[in-house]
């Protein structure tokens, strides 16, 4: 079954208001994540990947404390509880669990009680990587694949590691049609440092859209052309209802540059931390952002003018119950920044990839 999600149209022609910003349009694609059952030959976010039976798993080989976080959760335990909130958030008059979750309960809770048993393993064993993203080339055309890969696989490692306190990402490109025998069962984690490391399985609706940069991207006379009163009055724009009509380089920020959100390409999401370009560490060109990993989909207040069409119910209810937020559907958690991005060389995708964690 296809589904799709639509950007409203902006409030405002970037283009035609500010001429002088037209060069710096991006394309990018939106992936709007949503939950449900992907499999190993569909783009997806926190599905089954596409791996060779004889490839080794990839393990995240840093030093791991297994005690630090408070959190103390197998991947099993974390996707029951998100199960049973599901159903509760369905149906409030359910109480309890149902015997298929009281089965999946039981057998997690022995499960537990083996882990302890045997105790959590060594800080510097090697931890299994999760999946997070994969993207088959025929969906995401702006990806830029090296040599004849098709495919594009993103794993981390569900612990905080410094300096970021952040996951550990892993990245892999591939051909599909060179993998054979797939890997049925992937090893997982002992635990996840954070709920929010699991990612939920969700199914993907590319949308392409045009980007502008973030106020903070922009050169410093740029930025006082978007400060300028005169130049939207100019150009005929009210913004006098907007909750930015004393700061039209808000109304800018929040309704005309980067969308939020899961994207590939377009520009990276700034706000809370100045900009940090990141160079190629071969030929020293500035990369440019390849994916965008976020927390949510869109931002609460005037931020919801980004809300896909189709999601516009879900997001204007009042209140969100059980722990299931619409704006969430990833169930990804990636931190006080909320973004994070993996970065790629535009002189040449065979370079080694940088991510950077916001």
């Amino acid at each position: 079954m296809v589904f799709v999600r639509t950007t409203p149209p902006r409030p405002v022609d970037v283009a035609a208001v500010f001429p002088e910003l037209a060069p710096l349009a991006r394309p990018a694609i939106r992936l709007h994540p949503r939950p449900g059952s992907p499999s190993v030959g569909e783009s997806s976010v926190g599905g089954p990947l596409l791996w060779p039976a004889e490839e080794p798993w990839p393990h995240c080989e840093a030093s791991h404390l297994h005690v630090d976080s408070g959190f103390r959760r197998s991947p099993a335990d974390v996707r029951l509880k998100r199960r049973i909130r599901a159903r509760r958030h369905r149906d409030h008059n359910v109480r309890g669990t149902t015997p298929e979750e009281a089965a999946v309960k039981e057998r997690n809770a022995a499960m537990l009680a083996e882990r302890f048993a045997v105790g959590p393993p060594p800080a510097d064993c090697p931890v299994p990587m999760l999946p997070v993203a994969q993207l088959y080339l025929r969906d995401i055309p702006l990806l830029r694949p090296p040599g004849q890969a098709d495919l594009l696989q993103v794993l981390w490692c569900p612990y905080d590691h410094d300096p970021d306190h952040k996951p550990l990402i892993a990245l892999f490109w591939r051909s599909a049609a060179e993998v054979g025998d797939i890997l049925a069962t992937p090893p997982e984690p002992y635990e996840v440092n954070d709920d929010g490391y699991l990612p939920e399985p969700c199914v993907l609706a590319p949308e392409a859209i045009t980007e502008y940069p973030n106020s903070l991207d922009l050169s410093p006379q740029m930025r006082l052309m978007v400060e300028d009163w005169s130049r939207w009055q100019a150009a005929g724009v009210d913004v006098d209802s907007s909750e930015h009509a004393d700061c039209p380089r808000d109304f800018y920020d929040v309704h005309l540059a980067d969308a939020p959100g899961w994207k590939v390409g377009g520009w990276p999401p700034w706000g809370r931390t100045d900009p940090n370009p990141r160079f190629c560490t071969v030929c020293e060109v500035r990369m440019v952002p390849l994916l965008t990993i976020a927390s949510y989909e869109w931002d609460g207040g005037e931020g919801r003018s980004w809300t896909p069409y189709e999601d516009q119910a879900a997001a204007n209810a009042t209140g969100h119950c059980c722990g299931q937020d619409p704006s969430q559907p990833t169930k990804v958690e990636v931190g006080s920044t909320d973004n994070m991005q993996i970065y790629l060389c535009p002189a040449s995708s065979e370079h080694p990839h940088t991510d950077l964690i916001q």
